[in-house]
């Protein structure tokens, strides 16, 4: 979502490179072009020009010291600005007593309903979450929540055709039979906000008073999205947001400034269409992966999700560069599917936008299953020792895989400048201490 901005940004602090002292000058013209890229992303205009006012007066403060650039002193002050804007992270407020309720609204099409799912996948862990179907006006939205509930194995309560604070009390007695500790109510949505609606949700609360009421908030929605979290947030009083669709291909400043403008603490994001692609809100990694900085804590969650094992990474540099193989690449590759999209592991890799004809779309999901098929295609003596796939060896390959010969010649080069990779980690001192740190093993 943030592709553009991270672009302009980082056009920008390039042109500081090769600054020495800076003056008050240079910070102002550097600092216009953030602003110009800040409001081209749709963050609010009071917001912007806050925002530029603090980095400001950080930036023409700060002494110059001989060891770091001026790139790296105004990157640095934008980025934590960005986190301070943004705000803490908040947790869900879970009741000492169960069950907590959690009030779920928004507009029609933010993803709510969808997001109540997510939202009882994340608590299952620790949790028996109930959701609720409380949308009785939208046609087969009792049906939608009960399906995407009975898919991800989570307790549903609907009933279509009764009044809907009965369905809330018949809901409360369900939850206490089936030991649920969490109850998940998903509420009517509309296009706009009216008078019926907010009526209905005080109705709720007062039936069943929430813990938590949390707005779904469409981060492709731009000032709108802004609009709606200000307007329910005055009539509701919310405790917190869940932005949702920030894997889509908006300007996406409505995520940055919504806690500035509402005061409403950000608590998840929604990153995909999956069920299980709801993430704790991380200013700190929004703003890292903002500045181009990459998310490493994300990357190394998914790593543990995809079930890599600790084993697997305390092996040493060293023995994967002498033990390296096709039929370890292979093997990485499955690996590296079950994490997820591949460009948007990518964009979590520090630095990785700026790799030298670096594309996303190189290393897409169709590429990886090509060069499964082509090592799937070779014979295991051929995989153990690729040295040996000289030119008919390869035209064998290419034929068996769908691919060409170029497309084999490819994946050999990638094989071969993984494995000098490994031999260069290996020679530093540390190498394997530090492999082992970055996925969080002692």
């Amino acid at each position: 979502m943030f592709e553009a901005l991270r672009e302009k940004l980082s056009s920008v602090f390039s042109k500081l490179n090769s600054k020495g002292k800076l003056s008050e000058a240079d910070v102002d013209n550097a600092l216009r072009e953030v602003r110009r890229s800040l409001l081209e992303a749709d963050v609010d205009y009071k917001v912007a020009k806050d925002l530029i006012a603090k980095i400001r007066e950080r930036s023409v403060k700060l002494e110059v010291l001989s060891s770091i650039t001026a790139n790296e002193r105004i990157s640095t002050i934008v980025y934590e600005e960005l986190i301070s804007l943004m705000g803490k992270s908040e947790k869900l407020i879970i009741s000492p007593k169960p069950p907590t309720v959690i009030l779920m609204a928004g507009l029609q099409g933010s993803g709510k309903t969808t997001t109540t799912v997510k939202l009882a996948i994340h608590l299952k862990n620790s949790h028996n979450p109930l959701v609720v179907a409380c949308d009785l006006r939208r046609p087969a939205a009792v049906e939608q929540l009960r399906v995407l509930a009975e898919n991800a194995k989570v307790n549903f309560y609907g009933h279509e055709g009764k009044n809907v604070l009965d369905v809330v009390r018949e809901a409360v007695k369900f939850a206490e039979t089936h030991m649920n500790d969490v109850i998940i109510l998903d509420t009517a949505g509309r296009l706009h906000i009216d008078e019926e609606l907010m009526t209905e949700l005080k109705d709720i609360t007062k039936v069943l008073p929430p813990h938590e009421k949390i707005l779904v908030v469409d981060s492709m929605m731009g000032q709108e999205a802004v609009n709606a979290a200000k307007s329910f947030h005055e009539l509701l009083n919310l405790t917190g947001l869940i932005l949702t669709k920030l894997d889509g291909d908006a300007r996406g400043g409505s995520a940055l400034a919504i806690r500035a403008v509402t005061g409403v603490p950000v608590k998840f994001a929604g990153v995909g269409e999956n069920t299980d692609a709801l993430e704790v809100f991380s200013p700190e990694r929004m703003a890292g992966r903002i500045m181009g900085m990459g998310d490493i804590q994300g990357l190394v969650e998914k790593v543990k999700a995809a079930g890599i094992s600790e084993e697997a990474i305390k092996t040493s540099p060293g023995k994967i560069a002498k033990q390296f193989n096709l039929e370890m690449l292979l093997t990485q590759f499955e690996q590296i599917e079950k994490m997820g999209p591949i460009d948007k592991l990518a964009g979590m890799i520090p630095g990785m936008d700026k790799i030298k004809n670096f594309r996303t779309e190189d290393i897409d999901a169709k590429s990886l299953k090509r060069q499964k098929a082509i090592i799937q295609s070779m014979t295991p003596e051929e995989r153990r020792n690729p040295k040996i796939i000289k030119g008919s060896r390869r035209r064998r390959i290419a034929e068996g895989s769908g691919t060409s010969v170029q497309m084999v010649n490819q994946l050999l080069a990638q094989y071969e400048q993984m494995k000098k990779l490994f031999k260069t980690f290996s020679s530093n001192s540390g190498g394997g201490r530090k492999l082992r740190s970055l996925f969080g093993f002692k």
